[in-house]
């Protein structure tokens, strides 16, 4: 019989059961037994106001004020043809509108005196204060209208008069005061010092080759296209309505020295230049024209760079938008 041997207890390891199913159910008991106690602290609490941050305050928007310019355009215009002896006429009628209560130009009766209408009403001044404005409109008389009777031969073709109004922002529309003032043409402003005081020669390498160019522009490229004068990367669109028959350079002037040799300078060399030009029309009228450009040399010859009273169209990839100015007139 085989020998029993003594029995000894197996042993059996033992799992440790995860931690991370007992938290869980830990936070959730938490959350459940939170809960009551939560609300009855609430009941309990004493009320206590709810203080709302306030938003921070924006900058107001920047508001664009209406123009001024076109009421008081208006409003003179009506006021010119406006008869105070005919105040139901459809003209009075749009003068109150523009401005209640105004005192408008009275026409005796007797006499058939036209209404000073004219042809045309143009603002030139214009005087923006805090709330207010004053604006000066140019009244031209038209040329066709004949003088009333008994006249000066002196009738003033412009007449200037002020408008002044309040309002004029997007929330207080314009309003005008009362009837136009008569007043003096605005002073001319300074005529700033001349750029240009060197004097190009006539006959000279640069007169020779502005007055081809002018030619070529203003003749609807009868003397041949632009091309040959502009400087690479310059594309000019010559006017296709211009009448002229003949075309000439009388006065050239120059803000560089350089431009008055005989020889055309060193390629690179620029120069701005200011063009008197005289064009006949087929009428036999002489029309004086001022141009101002920018010249460069290259190659032996002055090439046109920058023609600032023209609208030059721009090569392919350039960035400015603008590339030409309007120019004014001659000094």
């Amino acid at each position: 019989m085989p020998s029993l041997r003594k029995l000894r207890p197996e042993t059996v390891p033992l799992r440790t059961a995860p931690r991370g199913p007992r938290l869980v159910r830990l936070a959730m008991w938490g959350a459940l037994g939170a809960g009551p106690l939560a609300l009855a602290a609430t009941l309990c609490a004493p009320p206590t106001a709810v203080v709302q941050a306030a938003p921070a305050p924006h900058p107001a928007e920047a508001r664009t004020p209406a123009d001024p310019r076109g009421a008081a355009e208006l409003f003179v215009d009506l006021w010119l043809r406006s008869d105070g002896t005919n105040a139901d006429s459809s003209i009075a009628t749009a003068v109150r509108g523009l401005a209640p209560g105004v005192d408008l130009p009275k026409r005796p009766r007797s006499t058939d005196i036209p209404a000073a209408a004219a042809g045309r009403v143009v603002a030139v001044r214009t005087v923006v204060g805090p709330g207010a404005w004053t604006v000066v409109v140019a009244a031209i008389r038209d040329q066709t209208e004949p003088a009333p009777t008994g006249s000066p031969n002196t009738v003033p073709l412009v007449r200037y008069y002020a408008v002044s109004g309040t309002g004029g922002t997007e929330d207080v529309p314009v309003t005008i005061g009362g009837a136009p003032a008569e007043v003096a043409a605005p002073d001319v402003a300074a005529v700033p010092a001349a750029q240009f005081t060197h004097r190009v020669p006539a006959g000279g390498a640069l007169e020779t080759s502005l007055g081809e160019f002018v030619r070529a522009y203003l003749g609807g490229g009868q003397s041949g296209g632009l091309e040959r004068y502009l400087s690479p990367g310059l594309r000019l669109s010559a006017p296709k309505t211009a009448p002229y028959v003949r075309i000439g350079v009388t006065d050239v002037l120059a803000d560089a020295e350089s431009a008055t040799a005989a020889s055309v300078p060193a390629d690179g060399t620029k120069a701005r230049v200011r063009i008197r030009v005289s064009g006949e029309d087929k009428q036999g009228v002489r029309w004086p024209l001022a141009y101002r450009a920018e010249v460069t040399a290259r190659t032996g010859r002055w090439e046109v760079s920058a023609l600032e009273s023209g609208i030059a169209d721009l090569p392919s990839g350039a960035s400015s938008s603008s590339p030409a100015a309007v120019s004014g007139g001659g000094r």
